[in-house]
């Protein structure tokens, strides 16, 4: 029965390699990513803050004023590219596919470089004297990083994966929305609070360590020769 079931495992995953492009795959995860963010990061945030750190701040994060920035921060982009994408294909599919996803595909970079050219703008007096603090967030945040990449990578390896689908599925793992932290912790405590500093520290750790981890996994897959 089990040896039944590893065989139908990998037949499904090899069919899905053949079926699926790594931009299709990662496209995908991104989707779900985010229709999950939508749905569990309130309540998660609300069960982490008050019930398991035990929180004793005087400010207290309402599950409505999480709610409300992801909402705006996810929901919003969500929605528009849901209605972009039916709207226009609708009127020209060819010239979305081949026109408008070339001209829009850029604006997602320059998004990402423009949020961390602010988060350096609006934190960095904060980053630079208060190096302690910023020491104790990046820590635990660079083994998280190593650690959930590398199990990701291993696990997705073990199951049969090529080269760049399971390179799109460590990379998706170890990444995190830390714009929608930032968001929350702005909104509940405000922009010079020390956990909007916290929520900051996180995308200046997590890009720098995830470009290194692209040379890393490109080694890899040059020495053990992994097929895509």
């Amino acid at each position: 029965m089990q040896e039944e079931t590893l065989r139908y495992v990998d037949r499904y995953l090899e069919r899905m390699t053949h079926l699926l492009t790594w931009k299709q795959y990662c496209a995908i995860l991104v989707a779900i990513n985010s229709i999950l963010q939508m749905v569990l990061f309130a309540p998660l945030a609300i069960f982490f803050i008050n019930v398991i750190s035990h929180s004793h701040s005087t400010i207290s994060p309402s599950y409505s004023t999480v709610a409300t920035s992801v909402a705006a921060f996810l929901g919003i982009p969500l929605a528009a590219a849901i209605i972009t994408r039916f709207a226009i294909r609708k009127i020209s599919p060819a010239w979305y596919d081949q026109t408008f996803l070339k001209w829009v595909a850029p604006w997602s970079l320059i998004g990402l470089l423009y949020t961390i050219i602010v988060l350096f703008a609006s934190q960095g007096h904060r980053v630079v004297h208060q190096i302690v603090s910023v020491v104790r967030v990046a820590a635990p945040l660079i083994v998280y990083f190593f650690a959930i990449f590398s199990l990701t990578l291993w696990i997705t390896h073990k199951l049969g994966f090529g080269y760049k689908l399971a390179t799109t599925q460590s990379f998706t793992a170890a990444s995190n929305n830390f714009e929608l932290a930032i968001a929350v912790a702005t909104a509940t405590y405000g922009a010079n609070s020390d956990q909007a500093l916290a929520a900051t520290v996180g995308p200046l750790i997590e890009v720098p360590v995830l470009l290194g981890l692209v040379y890393v996994v490109r080694w890899i897959g040059n020495k053990r020769q992994w097929k895509a």
